[in-house]
């Protein structure tokens, strides 16, 4: 085994059988290159990424080639979801050099990492107009012996560039006005695919942080097409291939422009942002699809990513592959299915989920869709539920990354916790926070009041510091978590990070950078405020800052969230689908963003969301409630049926909350009317005259 046998990324451990000498990143890598006088070949990648895999076989298993690279490099492997400011300062690069990026990436660096060559997956023969990944270290450490006063100038003017452009504040003119927010609806109508869904060709990705954009913009504005690119989108997705049919939860992206077939690997990120606007748009709309699909990937989530043995949160991904073959686990033919279901069920689920004799996917396999509704809905869950056990029992699961990411553990607390709030199922509440319990536990260290980004097994990796995003997702879904349950714990501990971000990840101007001031020196200190597979760290804090404002008063986080957004006027007018977590932020700030302060007694152990949502008795939490604790409830419940955008909501704690604990100032001199429950909606701490009427309550929210 090679100096990867004691890592904690389980990406890393996939390497640790390499012939290749591969060092992790850090001090000791740099001084070997340094004493060799060879480059750094950084490969950086990730667990379930699949071209990761194939280069791994091709190249890195290879005897020949792993002697090649250990004899002329000091070979260096990185997870880039543990140190995403090590996999974005090299993808600047790698973009820059090229013109694209993506992973495998490969980076041949100076001895003090300033990088000179760069690209993605190399094959072990050349092909398709890319050189053999043998020719690539051939002439790379010829150039290195021939014209290296030329390779470093050149690395040297490279890293100057990429430096200055990280400062570059684009667009500095302010959070986006109501014009700026309708056009970039505008630039998303222009790029919407009407027929199929989505926006773009093939590939073509879940456009998550967009949807919950044009969700907030309708809930504001009322603007039909923003809610109609939603619907067909969420009905196109759901019912394609990139949905799980059988077990639920969202493939990262669709390698054709009609949801079809997968990249079959599942994230967490995805599935929670995913779920959180599935659930938003299910509250706008009362659509039955996509609160089906709110629950089947919630349960997916807890099923496939739940971490039991570290006491509770998520798991970063599963692999796309199941042993050596993309889809796998996936996909089906006609023949399979009458093996588990028999003659008639089989054909007719053949039908049902669009399983064809040529099939739709690789070696006459198809990908399950579920185009239309089945007429027997009873025949269709006794089917997908037989089938959904022979897979789980008859085939090899795909492999599971069980590192937990602080920031995507941050975005599942947020749905998570609002799910069980608008859907009445008290069990998600209690995942939400049981997640937060363990980011406190964890990744936390209290003396220190820095957040670490990964843990394993219950244990922080010390090498793995919070970046921007670490902070500010989990601030974020600590104040969602706050919000439901009322617990002001998780009030408290968001205002602690959030803390941490003010003070070490932004400088005099208002810049935000992607890695604290303290934090490792690398060639340049990232700063991108574009949001891609998740939200950027910029747009993550202006969301988080903004809501802690709107809970606290507070005009140092409301100025840091407005200045967080000044990035994303310039993208929405060119590149929206790059903006979309921050134009949700912004339709928020735009719509005040509305307070509700709910003030009142209810009952201890009742704070689990219980009792609010599709599912429950219309204020009823059970028997032995009080009639104040059912009319508070009933009143919680309201707010959350409420579109209102980046709404914000303080809550009384419930009887048996530990005493001195802070509490919002959005709370502060809200009496109860009468004794009894009331609500406060508001703007700016300037509120409607509160009420314990439930229909009045929910006029005030439109």
């Amino acid at each position: 085994m090679n100096r990867l046998a004691d890592a904690t990324s389980p990406y890393l451990l996939q390497h640790a059988d390499n012939p290749v000498d591969w060092y992790q990143w850090g001090d000791e890598a740099f001084a070997e290159a340094r004493r060799r006088d060879v480059p750094l070949l950084i490969s950086i990648g990730y667990a379930a990424c699949h071209w990761c895999h194939v280069m791994a076989h091709e190249s890195f298993e290879d005897e020949a080639i792993a002697a090649l690279m250990n004899e002329k490099y000091v070979c260096v492997k990185v997870d880039r979801e543990e140190r995403p400011d090590v996999d974005a300062v090299y993808m600047a690069a790698t973009q820059a050099m090229t013109g694209g990026g993506g992973w495998p990436m490969t980076v041949f660096a100076t001895p003090e990492g300033k990088p000179f060559q760069a690209g993605t997956y190399y094959p072990p023969v050349a092909r398709h107009g890319l050189p053999s990944f043998r020719q690539l270290l051939v002439a790379v450490d010829r150039a290195w012996g021939d014209i290296r006063d030329d390779v470093v100038r050149a690395g040297d003017g490279l890293v100057a560039e990429l430096a200055h452009n990280a400062r570059i504040v684009a667009g500095a003119d302010g959070v986006p006005d109501a014009g700026v927010l309708g056009g970039a609806v505008g630039v998303l109508l222009r790029e919407f695919d009407a027929e199929r869904g989505g926006f773009g060709g093939a590939p073509k990705f879940p456009p998550s942080m967009t949807l919950e954009q044009l969700l907030r913009h309708h809930a504001r504005t009322g603007d039909v097409d923003a809610l109609a690119m939603v619907l067909r989108t969420c009905e196109a997705m759901a019912r394609g291939g990139i949905y799980d049919q059988l077990g639920g939860g969202f493939a990262r992206y669709s390698v054709d422009n009609a949801w079809v077939v997968p990249h079959f690997e599942k994230m967490l990120y995805d599935n929670a942002l995913l779920l959180r606007a599935y659930l938003h748009l299910r509250r706008a709309t009362g659509d039955e699809l996509a609160l089906r699909v709110v629950n089947q990937t919630a349960g997916w989530m807890l099923r496939e990513l739940w971490l039991e043995g570290a006491g509770g949160g998520f798991a970063s991904s599963l692999d796309a592959d199941t042993d050596g073959v993309e889809g796998k686990f996936y996909a089906w033919d006609a023949d399979q299915l009458v093996d588990v279901l028999g003659e008639q069920d089989g054909a007719w689920a053949a039908e049902v989920f669009n399983v064809t004799a040529e099939g739709t996917f690789e070696h006459g396999l198809s990908v399950l869709r579920l185009l239309q509704e089945p007429d027997d809905q009873g025949r269709f869950e006794h089917v997908r539920s037989r089938l959904f056990e022979a897979r789980r029992d008859q085939r090899t699961a795909p492999g599971r990354d069980d590192k937990a990411v602080a920031a995507w553990n941050g975005l599942a607390v947020a749905a998570l916790a609002e799910a069980g709030a608008v859907t009445g199922r008290p069990e998600l509440v209690a995942a939400a926070r049981q997640t937060a319990e363990m980011l406190e536990r964890v990744h936390w260290d209290g003396e220190a009041g820095r957040l670490t980004r990964t843990s394993r097994d219950g244990v922080a990796g010390s090498q793995n510091p919070g970046v921007l995003e670490d902070y500010a997702n989990v601030a974020e879904g600590l104040l969602a978590l706050y919000g439901v349950t009322g617990e002001p714990r998780w009030f408290a501990f968001a205002g602690r990070l959030l803390d941490v971000v003010l003070e070490e990840f932004r400088d005099e101007s208002g810049l935000f950078y992607d890695t604290a001031a303290d934090a490792e020196a690398l060639i340049f200190r990232p700063a991108d405020p574009t949001d891609n597979a998740s939200p950027a760290g910029t747009s993550a804090a202006a969301g988080a800052l903004l809501t802690y404002a709107a809970l606290t008063g507070s005009g140092r986080h409301r100025e840091a969230a407005e200045q967080a957004l000044r990035f994303t006027g310039a993208l929405a007018e060119k590149a929206p689908r790059f903006a979309g977590w921050g134009l949700a932020v912004a339709e928020a700030v735009a719509d005040g963003p509305r307070e509700v302060a709910i003030v009142g007694e209810w009952g201890a152990g009742t704070s689990d969301g219980a009792g609010t949502g599709d599912k429950a008795d219309k204020g009823d939490g059970g028997a032995d409630e009080s009639p104040s604790s059912q009319v508070f409830r009933a009143l919680h419940q309201i707010v959350f049926a409420s579109s209102a955008p980046g709404l914000v909501i303080a809550v009384t704690p419930a009887v048996g909350t530990a005493d001195g604990e802070i509490l919002p100032e959005l709370l502060s001199d809200r009496p109860t009317i009468n004794g009894e429950p009331a609500a406060y909606v508001c703007r700016g701490f300037v509120c409607q005259t509160p009420t314990t009427d439930l229909s009045e309550l929910a006029l005030q929210l439109r």
